[in-house]
């Protein structure tokens, strides 16, 4: 994976846990949801490091 893929995967996934704490406070739904999202990200980008790796 390059650098720039990581660290899109890195920062999107700070991001998403840092409106998931913020929704905490609003609607546990959001938080929830962004929570998801989160966990299908970090997921994703170890999907595509792997993928990568074999080629």
């Amino acid at each position: 994976m390059s650098k720039g893929l990581s660290l899109w995967f890195a920062i999107s996934s700070i991001l998403l846990l840092a409106a998931a704490s913020i929704a905490i406070s609003y609607r546990l739904w959001a938080a929830l949801l962004l929570g998801a999202l989160c966990v299908l990200n970090i997921g994703w980008g170890f999907i595509i490091k792997a993928r990568s790796a074999r080629e």
